[in-house]
């Protein structure tokens, strides 16, 4: 089979690898559908270290290939959609409630860090009972696919955000994760929902998916500008989905005492991020500093893909580009290089 690789830091390229095969417990799937993301090109500037010829992507969906003899519930030929996190459920840090740092901190994240990823005409998923959830037949793979790691993790910088009805929301940096941050808000009922974004093709994306007012730093002051909007009180959460110390500070500021900070973003530069000491209360406003991996597990991309059969959102309207697989390379390098106003591009396989 084909498979796009980062053959080292800062190098990739298209190889011939053999199809995977299932142990007892696990699944192979044909791809069908995959998505780029922003930590692909962080992996391979070497964000989590160096790697010889691994599989990228983590965001895909597919058709079930083969099942090992201990899988119950999926059977070839099932269409399927795989979380980018495929924990190991019998670890203690799963049975503490932390499926996603199983196996030792971030260690549910496997695809395109400790395993091979999807970006290939298959991919091997551990655990697949667990791991994998059918797509209902009226929901497309063009949608599918952005539960992998888009609306989870967008949704967990909401739900991480402890944000109470009629609350106030600040969402820093509408890219997809972002713009599904802004969406979980308004899902989990915030009264106001301030996005903070720069690009214009994102600000309207933003609008569409529930923000009430636009911040543009190349404009205004953040902070001056968020705090005039909430009558100088701060907001509830402020979600930080960019991974950037500039950004994450300008959360501590912006968040009234009591609330929460919510990180989503990849912080994938640098040896430590900053918080403003006085904004912080030096160290007494209890403001609540939440973080999280992108949950996964079957029945969180079970409740996901409701969400998209009951359209009560539609994903999407982020696809910016499409490519076929042949043209990965290409797609990897507008995603990379943030080209032809990129927001999220779409392999077919």
């Amino acid at each position: 089979m084909k498979a796009f690789v980062m053959k080292e830091i800062g190098r990739v390229g298209v190889m011939d690898k053999p199809v995977p095969r299932p142990g007892p417990g696990d699944a192979v799937v044909r791809t069908t559908r995959a998505l780029i993301c922003t930590s692909d090109s962080h992996t391979v500037s070497g964000g989590i270290g160096p790697r010889e010829d691994l599989t990228l992507g983590h965001e895909a969906v597919g058709v079930v290939h083969e099942v090992g003899s201990e899988v119950r519930h999926f059977r070839p030929g099932d269409r399927v959609l795989v979380g980018a996190i495929t924990p190991d459920w019998g670890d203690p840090a799963s049975q503490n409630g932390h499926p996603s740092q199983s196996g030792g901190p971030l260690g549910g994240w496997k695809f395109a860090n400790v395993k091979d990823g999807v970006f290939a005409e298959y991919f091997h998923v551990n655990e697949a009972d667990a791991n994998m959830a059918k797509i209902p037949d009226d929901v497309s793979d063009d949608a599918a696919v952005y539960c992998a790691d888009m609306l989870s993790t967008g949704f967990m910088g909401a739900e991480h955000g402890n944000i109470p009805i009629g609350g106030t929301v600040a969402v820093l940096a509408q890219g997809p994760v972002g713009l599904m941050g802004t969406a979980g808000a308004r899902l989990r009922g915030a009264g106001m929902v301030i996005g903070v974004e720069s690009v214009p093709s994102r600000q309207k994306l933003a609008q569409r998916y529930g923000a009430d007012e636009i911040v543009d730093f190349t404009k205004e002051d953040v902070v001056e500008r968020i705090l005039e909007l909430t009558d100088g009180a701060g907001v509830d959460t402020a979600i930080e989905a960019l991974g950037a110390d500039a950004t994450f500070q300008t959360c501590v500021k912006i968040t009234k005492p009591g609330g929460t900070i919510s990180i989503t973003g990849y912080f994938g530069e640098g040896e430590f991020v900053r918080i403003p000491r006085v904004e912080w209360g030096v160290g007494m406003a209890d403001k609540t500093i939440a973080t999280g991996l992108c949950p996964g597990g079957r029945v969180r991309m079970e409740r996901l893909l409701r969400l998209l059969e009951a359209r009560r959102i539609d994903p999407t309207h982020m696809t910016s580009h499409e490519f076929p697989f042949d043209e990965i390379e290409r797609a990897f390098e507008v995603m990379d290089k943030k080209l032809e106003d990129v927001v999220k591009p779409l392999i077919v396989f």
